[in-house]
């Protein structure tokens, strides 16, 4: 694994996760509480034994710069690294990145001269642990000059990813990125060429992409350079490079999330919530997931009632019930509080005495949750300001609504 440099891409503008992106790059959203998104790709490199990493982003990219520089510092008496490279203007190109591909060739002059074999591309907005190195070693073993990692998908979602199908020795013979109607009913396959049993396979017929791959070094600058017009690798790269290139499949049949939506953000983080063993579990000390250490006080609970929640350090939580949610580090909530099934994030600094009292005199709420408030199904946002005596529970199941202050998209069914 030494031979191997991690190159994971930040994401574009993060549209489907607006409004968590209106100030923030998607890796940089909070996770659980207390992580964030790239915290886990980030850790699963650093699980695996992969210690060159290369962070590519180009919209909002402060808060993922100052998470990055304050929890991923390696020994200086080794190689290691996690480094981030921001979209830029140089001689060669005045555009910023127009697709993955198109990224990656944008800083291929710096990583063609590391002393790798292999590139292994990953994405900053995905939930799983995964061992990358079973990963490689397959890649390796097969002799393969791009191998796509991939997990069985069933028809409600699979128009949302790439779909491939592959022969009897895992070759992909046919990929198509994002298909519907017509096209995406042809990729239709039987999984069980994947080691799936019978009814897995009929649940779930379709071969999707996670958009994880592993190049061989001078393949990648291959493909990059003689095909200066294609910026996407799904799209573009993958599909034409079919015929001439070993292109092999890698099964990964575990758990694994797209946090592309608020919905998929939303549940993804309430499934962590599941007893008594989620789907996902962050309570693993041989695969750690790492983040920025903040050095915060125990939690103050109260006189409250808290049940299945996770409450993160540094919150204070007073005469409240809590049920079925996740409290970020340094929440404030006060009297009388209900909070059901939501995701408060917390905040990113404590208010001091006068700083609250000069709130209350200017008529503006401290940060956090006010007395008498009710909160359900819903994601506060950091350093939110929640008065007193308010309700957030879409009383009128409004299927979407944007305001200067609130943002209402209808994912749970009531």
């Amino acid at each position: 694994m030494h031979n191997v440099l991690s190159i994971i891409l930040g994401g574009g503008r993060g549209t489907r996760l607006y409004p968590l992106t209106k100030m923030r790059a998607k890796p940089a959203v909070p996770l659980a509480g207390r992580y964030r998104l790239i915290d886990i790709p980030v850790s699963n490199c650093i699980n695996s034994g992969i210690q060159k990493i290369y962070i590519l982003t180009q919209f909002n990219s402060a808060s993922l710069n100052r998470h990055i520089v304050k929890t991923y510092q390696f020994s200086p008496f080794m190689d290691g690294f996690v480094e981030i490279l921001a979209a830029q203007q140089t001689p060669e190109s005045t555009n910023w990145f127009q697709g993955t591909a198109d990224a990656v060739r944008q800083y291929i002059h710096r990583f063609k001269h590391m002393r790798v074999t292999d590139y292994l591309v990953l994405s900053g907005d995905h939930l799983y642990r995964m061992d990358y190195q079973k990963f490689v070693d397959h890649h390796r073993e097969t002799n393969a000059d791009i191998t796509i990692s991939v997990v069985p998908e069933g028809e409600k979602n699979a128009s949302e990813f790439g779909l491939l199908k592959i022969d009897d020795h895992g070759r992909v013979k046919e990929f198509k990125e994002k298909p519907t109607g017509d096209a995406l009913k042809s990729m239709q396959v039987d999984t069980k060429v994947l080691g799936l049993d019978k009814e897995t396979a009929t649940q779930k017929p379709y071969i999707a992409s996670m958009g994880i791959y592993v190049f061989k070094k001078e393949v990648l600058i291959k493909l990059l350079s003689e095909n200066a017009n294609q910026t996407d690798f799904g799209k573009e790269i993958i599909p034409s490079s079919l015929d001439e290139l070993n292109v092999q499949a890698y099964l990964f049949n575990d758990y694994w999330e797209d946090i592309g939506t608020i919905e998929a953000f939303y549940k993804a983080n309430l499934d962590l919530l599941e007893h008594p063993n989620p789907r996902f579990s962050f309570y693993d000390a041989d695969k750690q997931i790492f983040s920025r250490p903040r050095f915060l006080p125990p939690n103050k609970i109260f006189d409250s009632h808290v049940d299945n929640s996770m409450i993160c350090d540094g919150c204070i939580i007073s005469q409240a019930i809590v049920k079925g949610s996740i409290i970020g580090i340094r929440s404030r909530i006060r009297p009388n509080s209900i909070i059901e099934d939501s995701l408060i994030m917390g905040a990113d600094f404590y208010q001091t005495h006068d700083e609250i009292e000069s709130d209350r005199n200017s008529d503006i709420p401290p940060i956090g949750i006010g007395q008498n408030t009710i909160i359900k199904k819903a994601i506060i946002d950091k350093n939110a300001r929640i008065g007193k005596n308010v309700k957030i529970i879409n009383e009128k199941i409004l299927q979407k609504k944007l305001t200067r202050r609130v943002v209402i998209i209808l994912i749970v069914e009531l």
